[in-house]
């Protein structure tokens, strides 16, 4: 009897919460500047757009933020962070969970993308690559940046890398927990750290229920 109450308590608790949710993440996009349209949020993200930048997001975006959220165990929120001069665009029905978009140069995500829990996309290297210059104020200054592409229906799994300059290929899978140092091509599978070619997506009808 109580384990039937408290459920019911927690989806009462759940609609309300979502509603709320929603609220508070359009004041984030607001006060961003974030240029949007229809979406649906559990939790709310972090978002900082920096002076002549931008964040566009498409139509029926979803999101997920915090652990209670998703039960792959990422306990953060989503991160949408924009430099100065860079942009994130991101197509329609593409799904985030948990994922971390830092944009010193631009990021396009385009028309369904699926980014798993935990996954991280970075456009720089945030500090130079030279020793002495790391010790010096002008560090940050010398770090290389490059864009970041993600193009229609690739998968990200969770808890993987993408580093700056990569092309996800269209249709392409990253497998869970990977780095990607280099562009993937289209209808292609990589994993591991550094990423590599595992195999082809298959993309016969036959391979599908579609219902």
């Amino acid at each position: 009897m109580y384990n039937f109450i408290y459920k019911i308590i927690r989806r009462i608790y759940h609609y309300f919460k979502f509603k709320i949710d929603k609220l508070l993440t359009l004041h984030v996009f607001l006060g961003n500047g974030v240029k949007f349209s229809t979406f649906s949020t559990k939790g709310v993200p972090f978002i900082d757009v920096k002076y002549k930048s931008k964040c566009i997001i498409g139509k029926r975006f979803k999101m997920n933020n915090g652990l209670k959220y998703n039960s792959i165990g990422c306990p953060q929120r989503c991160t949408f962070f924009v430099g100065e001069n860079a942009s994130i665009i991101i197509g329609n029905d593409v799904g985030i969970s948990h994922a971390t978009l830092v944009a010193y140069d631009n990021i396009t995500i385009m028309d369904n993308v699926k980014i798993g829990g935990g996954v991280y996309l970075y456009t720089s290297d945030f500090h130079s690559l030279n020793p002495k210059l790391r010790m010096t104020s002008n560090d940050e200054k010398y770090k290389v940046n490059s864009p970041i592409l993600v193009k229609k229906n690739a998968f990200i799994g969770a808890h993987s890398i993408i580093l700056k300059g990569v092309i996800i290929g269209e249709n392409s899978i990253i497998g869970a927990g990977s780095v990607v140092t280099k562009s993937v091509p289209d209808n292609e599978i990589w994993a591991g750290n550094p990423a590599k070619y595992i195999k082809n997506v298959t993309l016969k009808n036959k391979d599908y229920d579609i219902i």
